[in-house]
């Protein structure tokens, strides 16, 4: 399942990006005084009482202006019609919206209308609202502050929540509050069993394409134009009687070629589909060969613990000779060197050719995930390599590794017992990787070393 999101949404200027920085401990928000700084949404991974999700940043929500209105002044206000999209888009994607108030200037007309424009927006799902809204009374630093909270019941957003963004103050009641939305969620969330495959890459590579030409169908709408494809569309079928489920993603641009609005967006919903997913099918253009946007997907799909197919597409519009296509390896393989374990294929979606491969080996690569090797097998190939191989000392003390079992598969986790984990050298994690690989190749998948130091 992918991480619920939780959406900051809020008028200008009341601390939504500082509570950001605190909810995800990183200051990756600009804080400033000027209402309106942060433009575009902005996504981070925060966790709380075991509970993982992402926390998403919004530029404020400016109801007195009208869309299409000519701005009456510089600044923010030139970009009120985008930053109004971003946030009513955020809105309908989030698990749970947080709407942030200004305790120090009290209830506004802003604030009853964002509160007006959230309930418009809500869906009722089984007798309950959804997503659910908490109202969050920030820069509550003071007593004072904290009495007049019971003014913003007049939102009829239910039971406020006074915080300090800045200091921290209320932040733990505020996450617990999250948290039992979260488990809500996850109640309400149906086991699903199929193999699910995320086809990804970068604008126009032709995953629509590709999607199409599995399935038999016009699945999702093919086009030229860069980013056709704004939803993370899912298709399910039947193939050898195993259930799959077939995600078919926006494309993902640089950061900075990002435009506002709803490309934007898709960028999250191609992360959480990387996420939902057991296999990546990344998808890289032939003609223009590897770029380094398609290493940072790449780079999402290891970061994600996701198995991983590379398909070149469009191999029917490379001119080729006798070594085109062990260049081409080479070359992709040599940008990907941090995923030298994933297959790869050469592919055309338009003319068919060697589509039919693509499915079958990406569910090979997803049974690759839930293999499990016996202890016995992992601490001969431990021996082995340490025999081999010793790790080198560090200040006149080396690794050593007494032994190791498989804690889980979906990816493949590996526990060693260490005399101290500080002394391992991502060098030597990486041979000791490599020597499991020769024992059993995990195709497709990463495999994670957790170092645990032994008891006495």
């Amino acid at each position: 399942m992918a991480k619920p999101v939780i959406a900051l949404v809020g008028r200008p200027n009341v601390g939504k990006s500082t509570l950001f920085n605190r909810l995800t401990g990183e200051r990756l928000a600009i804080v400033d005084e000027i209402p309106g700084t942060t433009r575009d949404r902005l996504l981070a991974e925060a966790d709380w009482s075991g509970y993982f999700f992402y926390v998403m940043d919004t530029g404020g929500i400016d109801p007195t202006k009208t869309k299409g209105q000519k701005p009456l002044s510089i600044g923010s206000h030139d970009f009120i019609d985008q930053i109004r999209d971003q946030a009513e888009l955020a809105i309908q994607e989030s698990d749970v919206i947080l709407f942030v108030v200004d305790g120090q200037t009290g209830v506004t007309p802003a604030d009853h209308e964002i509160a007006e424009i959230l309930r418009k927006m809500q869906k009722k799902v089984d007798g309950q609202f959804k997503p659910p809204i908490i109202l969050v009374v920030n820069k509550g630093e003071s007593a004072k502050i904290r009495q007049l909270v019971a003014e913003f019941y007049e939102l009829g957003m239910g039971e406020p929540f006074a915080v300090s963004a800045l200091h921290g103050t209320g932040t733990g009641d505020l996450l617990d509050e999250v948290v039992k939305h979260i488990e809500a969620i996850d109640e309400d969330t149906e086991e699903d069993n199929s193999a699910k495959i995320a086809i990804v890459g970068k604008p126009n590579v032709g995953k629509s394409s590709l999607l199409n030409k599995i399935v038999g169908r016009e699945r999702a709408i093919v086009s030229d134009i860069p980013g056709t494809t704004r939803d993370a569309v899912d298709t399910t079928l039947v193939y050898n009687n195993i259930p799959v489920t077939l995600i078919d993603t926006a494309g993902i641009r640089r950061r900075g070629k990002v435009s506002p609005g709803v490309e934007k967006f898709s960028v999250v919903r191609s992360m959480k589909a990387i996420e939902r997913a057991d296999v990546a099918i990344l998808v890289i253009d032939a003609t223009t060969s590897i770029t380094v946007q398609d290493t940072h997907i790449a780079g999402y799909i290891k970061d994600a613990w996701k198995s991983a197919v590379v398909a070149v597409n469009k191999w029917d519009l490379v001119e080729k000779d006798t070594y085109t296509i062990n260049d081409y390896t080479s070359h992709i393989r040599e940008e990907l060197n941090f995923m030298d374990y994933v297959p790869m294929i050469f592919i055309s979606a338009l003319t068919g050719k060697r589509v039919d491969q693509v499915l079958p080996l990406a569910l090979q690569v997803q049974e690759e995930r839930l293999v499990r090797l016996t202890t016995s097998q992992i601490n001969k190939i431990i021996q082995r390599a340490q025999d081999m191989h010793p790790a080198p000392s560090k200040t006149g003390k080396a690794l050593r590794i007494y032994y190791g079992t498989q804690v889980r598969s979906d990816p493949p986790t590996f526990m060693l017992y260490v005399n101290d984990p500080a002394l391992a050298h991502f060098t030597y994690l990486r041979y000791l990787e490599n020597q499991i690989r020769k024992d059993y190749p995990f195709v497709g998948t990463p495999v994670r070393l957790v170092l645990k130091k032994r008891r006495d």
